[in-house]
């Protein structure tokens, strides 16, 4: 091996000593199709697999195929691989991991997404509990698994992912006394099996029309875009909408045939051709416009307007998508909104919408026969023109709008356009011109090349009204994204600043670490035989009875079982250089979480560090830098390098949400530590009774979760209120700010040691 092929086989971590026979062939094919970062991630990922101890043959089967699944999906599936390895080789499934990594191609070409082998992961998951919990003696817990993953090759070319998950539910409900029949069910020999299969057999798969769909918008569009098929199965807080943006085109991932407005049926594939048409035509001919130029209602029906703009273009070129959009376009019946009570805002837009889709429409009010003449004509005089779609919408809503408008109830009936996007396409934010770190709304359409992967739809939060002594139901919102990756060698030099703090809180943690393993015994499966239960089965069996057939005995870790989350206050003040020293509270929390990060790392304890800083309740942001599934690594750092503050400080709605990735933890002990330099404060509220009442019941609600959360502050003046926001004991006031580095470590060692 040359010098630089060593290293990489020194960073994989395995003596296989048949991995070397492969090695230089898997390398030559994975740097020829991934960056250096997706190299470092795949010999992660066969590293994790070679640690499972469950054989050569599943290190071969990362190395071999672990690039090509990447090129179906994207470089994190492979994180996502190992977590599903892991539990179900932690699930005494271990046997089921060779199936399970062995079909992995296959399905990722049924799938075609990250997010859907995402889903189906979680299904294997599923499975694997629902066998561990239920096993009976003499039952192996993989058997239902395995044989689960060894047909789902097969399953995937016959339903759906949504129809795979009521599958497999229906079979864990059915059996779920009976726990032996599972490997029947899941292996295709029982009767149930066949009659739930073909009760979930419907609709046109996105996969199995895959090239013609791409043939589809290559020949009539002349456009190359990345498919990314999602399924609409899963009870989710937002259901997932057809839309596009810099990774491709979404849609889903399969489509009944459904009744159409003129009486007949439209197939499955012409709707996808519908759907596909109508986003290959914003993609060719739309232009963002500036959101926060227009009100909500304004933005709905421009919205109107430049889908009949842009399917007009379509229809100039290919006049037979008319009847196609015609018959999936429905048509409201003039006058169904009822005049008290409902907002027909909605209703109306609907109706306009079909008027301008369809010349024979069968509207008589006067207002949409006018927009659709003055539509007609300025599209005549120039169909490019993308301003005709505001001129037109911010028109019509002042020729329409009325106070009814704004009622709470609105009239939804026959309004669904089900082959047209949400249409955040076509709106960019303020948020996205103040800087490329600032966060913009899913709903954006900058620059592709610059919108971030990591933003988040996002999430409302009640907050506590003190007066009323009730919750503000879904007041705050909190959007959140992923910092990004900046320089990871100024962490690099904090932490040299610090090396003897480094070095002396090395030795502590050392001390800290968990020496001690316990033994499980009674296992079906395990790491060893259990000499004393083998015996007492042998002796059983001589004597005629039935024996324990769990003489097996596996050990585990018994000491530290903590998560924790370290939550930054990154409101504009902690630009400021403190009284006293020369660095800013911004660096010197750089330097504190940073030394604090390379003494968790060391011990261990799975961890995640997030920032939030708000700009009235409308917009919390919450910044990730590292997550719990990550090393403190050169990422992480590059995050941590890139931070920055702004704005205030609204911690209620950030406490909530930052509980919500604790909360999913099985750690026995959980620990939210803030790191702050001053008290609630928010630039629409001036009551600050309100924020600290708000503050105070969010610690409250963490606790109730089991989640311990711990405050500390730079704030000099922070014990006339801090007490009543934490609890008596669950803070700490550090006065000499310049040495919160030494401090912060110190004090996490002491909470959790």
């Amino acid at each position: 091996m040359t010098g630089k092929r060593k290293t990489y086989r020194e960073r994989l971590q395995c003596t296989v000593p048949q991995i070397d026979d492969i090695f230089v062939e898997c390398l030559a094919n994975a740097l020829h199709v991934l960056d250096e970062e997706g190299v470092e991630k795949w010999l992660y990922a066969a590293t994790k697999i070679c640690n499972l101890g469950r054989g050569m043959e599943l290190v071969l089967i990362v190395l071999e195929e672990g690039v090509e699944l990447v090129q179906f999906t994207d470089i994190t599936v492979l994180e996502e691989v190992v977590k599903t390895s892991q539990y179900l080789s932690d699930h005494l499934c271990g046997k089921a991991v060779n199936p399970f990594l062995s079909t992995l191609i296959a399905i990722a070409r049924r799938l075609g997404s990250t997010e859907l082998m995402v889903q189906w992961f979680k299904m294997v998951e599923k499975v694997a509990h629902a066998q561990s919990e239920r096993s009976e003696v003499n039952v192996s817990r993989y058997e239902g698994v395995a044989a689960l993953l060894t047909q789902a090759p097969y399953l995937f070319n016959q339903i759906s992912l949504g129809g795979m998950n009521n599958w497999i539910d229906a079979g864990l409900n059915s059996y779920k006394n009976q726990n032996h029949r599972l490997q029947d069910y899941f292996s295709l020999q029982s009767a149930d099996s066949h009659a739930m299969l073909q009760r979930e057999r419907h609709g046109t798969l996105y996969m199995d029309y895959e090239r013609q769909i791409n043939m589809f918008l290559r020949a009539f569009f002349g456009l190359e875009e990345e498919f990314k098929p999602y399924s609409l199965a899963f009870d989710i807080a937002r259901k997932p909408t057809p839309h596009l943006d810099k990774r491709g085109f979404h849609v889903p991932d399969v489509h009944d045939d459904v009744e159409d407005s003129l009486g007949g049926t439209v197939s499955g594939i012409d709707r996808y051709r519908a759907m596909i048409a109508h986003l290959a035509a914003h993609r060719r001919w739309s232009q963002p416009y500036l959101a926060d130029n227009f009100s909500p209602f304004q933005h709905i029906a421009i919205e109107c307007f430049e889908d009949a703009r842009i399917e007009a273009l379509v229809m100039q070129r290919y006049p037979g998508m008319r009847r196609l959009w015609q018959r999936l376009h429905p048509v409201p019946v003039e006058g169904d909104c009822p005049d008290e009570g409902w907002s027909p805002v909605r209703h109306l837009l609907a109706m306009q919408s079909r008027a301008l889709l369809d010349p024979d429409h069968p509207y008589e009010d006067i207002c949409i026969v006018q927009f659709v003449k003055e539509f007609n004509e300025e599209f005549a005089k120039d169909p490019l023109d993308a301003q005709l779609s505001v001129r037109l919408g911010v028109k019509w809503l002042l020729k329409n709008q009325t106070v009814d408008f704004r009622l709470a109830n609105i009239w939804f009936e026959n309004t669904q356009v089900s082959y047209r996007d949400d249409n955040r396409y076509l709106w960019i934010f303020l948020e996205a011109a103040d800087g490329e770190d600032d966060f913009h709304s899913d709903h954006a359409a900058t620059n592709r090349e610059a919108e971030a992967d990591g933003n988040l739809p996002p999430q409302h939060y009640h907050e506590w009204d003190y007066q009323s002594q009730s919750y503000r139901p879904d007041y705050a919102t909190v959007y959140e994204t992923i910092q990004d990756i900046g320089n990871a060698s100024y962490i690099d030099g904090l932490l040299d600043k610090h090396k003897q703090l480094t070095r002396r809180l090395k030795q502590i943690v050392d001390l800290l670490k968990p020496q001690q393993r316990k033994r499980v015994r009674y296992q079906s499966e395990g790491d060893e035989m259990d000499m004393d239960v083998l015996l007492r089965a042998w002796t059983d069996f001589k004597a005629g009875s039935i024996p324990d057939t769990r003489y097996y005995q596996s050990h585990v870790k018994d000491g530290r079982n903590i998560s924790v989350l370290l939550l930054l206050d990154l409101s504009q003040s902690i630009n400021e250089v403190p009284e006293g020293c020369s660095s800013t509270i911004l660096q010197l929390s750089q330097e504190a979480v940073s030394v604090l990060s390379e003494a968790i790392e060391a011990l261990g304890d799975p961890f995640a560090i997030a920032g939030f800083a708000s700009n009235t309740r409308h917009e919390v942001r919450y910044t990730h830098f590292k997550g719990f599934s990550e090393h403190w690594d050169r990422d992480a750092k590059g995050r941590l390098a890139n931070m920055e503050g702004g704005y205030s400080t609204r911690m209620g709605a950030a406490l909530r949400h930052g509980a919500r990735y604790l909360d999913h933890r099985s750690e026995e002990k959980k620990i939210l530590f803030l790191l702050t330099d001053g008290a609630p404060r928010d630039i629409d509220v001036f009551d600050e009774q309100y924020l600290y009442d708000d503050t105070h019941k969010a610690v409250v609600e963490l606790e109730q979760k089991g989640i311990n959360t711990f405050c500390i502050t730079l704030d000099t003046h922070a014990d006339e209120y801090v007490a009543g926001l934490f609890g008596t004991h669950r803070y700490a006031v550090i006065d000499q700010i310049e040495r919160l580095p030494e401090k912060l470590p110190q004090l996490f060692i002491k909470l959790t040691g």
